[in-house]
């Protein structure tokens, strides 16, 4: 959604440093606690995020692809969800 990619770099920096919880997370990306696992939730169905227990926590941490894959995103985001155009030399 939206609302998420407004949230998601902020996340996903954070997660880049290592595994974290809601609480950790929140610190830099100050939203109310319910806001921020709705979130966490769609970045981790995206597949972008993973998730482990810990007793009663859960850990988040950026998927082993995730770099990868918002890499590959960011082109056709640039140009509108067209493919960038090859030259020709």
């Amino acid at each position: 959604t939206g609302k998420t990619a407004a949230f998601a770099l902020p996340m996903l920096h954070r997660l880049a440093a290592g595994p974290s919880y809601v609480c950790e997370i929140q610190e830099q990306v100050p939203i109310a606690a319910n806001l921020l696992s709705y979130h966490l939730k769609v970045l981790r169905e995206a597949g972008l995020v993973t998730t482990s227990r810990r007793g009663r926590w859960i850990d988040y941490a950026l998927a082993p692809d995730a770099s990868a894959r918002i890499a590959a995103a960011l082109p056709t985001a640039a140009t509108g969800g067209r493919r960038p155009r090859r030259s020709i030399s």
